[in-house]
């Protein structure tokens, strides 16, 4: 199910305000390709806002033994280094992944919508997964293989 991410993709984002900066609209650019006979994918994406870099992020997504279960490397400009990876499910429609650190948690929701339109929201959760709060919500157009 990895492929489903693989691929170049632009898109708009909209960006909430919250504890870690000022919200407000984005572009989003992904690149991922498969990797290790398509049991991994790795992924390079950027945010811009008002047309200079805001984020970038490497993302190492690893299928798991069981056919439904994932995990996530995720490495961003913000100096976040996973300590450990995000487990993650797909559950027919979406990836679902939690990554977990002294800052909290966040949740990051990729769902490939056909085969050309791919969402990702990431919403925060300090309170041990309790209640979230939305941090970004893009929609993504294939731009490439």
């Amino acid at each position: 199910m990895l492929d489903a991410l693989a691929g170049d993709w632009a898109g708009d984002e909209e960006i909430a305000t919250t504890r870690w900066g000022q919200g407000g609209p984005a572009k989003g650019f992904i690149h991922a390709r498969a990797a290790l006979g398509g049991r991994s994918l790795l992924q390079d994406y950027r945010e811009e806002r008002d047309g200079k870099i805001a984020l970038q992020a490497h993302a190492v997504f690893v299928a798991g033994p069981e056919h439904d279960q994932y995990s996530l490397y995720w490495f961003d400009s913000y100096g976040f280094v996973p300590g450990a990876p995000a487990p993650g499910l797909w559950d027919g429609q979406r990836f679902t992944f939690v990554r977990s650190s002294p800052r909290g948690q966040t949740r990051h929701i990729y769902a490939p919508d056909g085969t050309d339109v791919l969402t990702l929201r990431l919403e925060s959760s300090f309170d041990g997964g309790v209640s979230w709060e939305r941090v970004m919500d893009g929609r993504y157009r294939r731009i490439g293989a």
